[in-house]
């Protein structure tokens, strides 16, 4: 925990120091950091349970979300995609 929030301190320190120096070199990656954040959280959300790997139906309701995404549907639609195939899934189990 010492290490990461070292780590952590030590990235807003370069930060701060750095100023705009990097800002042109790492201005294209910098798009993709939250999307990449929020994409890690749901998996984590979706398969883990403390230290264990579950494999149940919220795994069938964000799988049938990211079909939603994929073929553009709006966000209201993707949201009831999800809930409903868990809570279908849920019901059947």
């Amino acid at each position: 925990m010492l290490a990461i929030s070292g780590g952590a301190y030590l990235f807003k320190l370069v930060g701060v120091t750095a100023g705009n120096r990097f800002a042109t070199v790492l201005e294209p990656v910098t798009g993709l950091v939250p999307p990449a954040l929020f994409s890690a959280i749901i998996a984590i959300m979706t398969v883990a349970d403390g230290t264990s790997l579950v494999l149940d139906a919220r795994l069938v309701g964000v799988g049938l979300a990211i079909l939603a995404v994929w073929r553009r549907a709006p966000f209201v639609i993707v949201v009831l995609v999800a809930m409903a195939a868990t809570a279908l899934v849920r019901l059947l189990a």
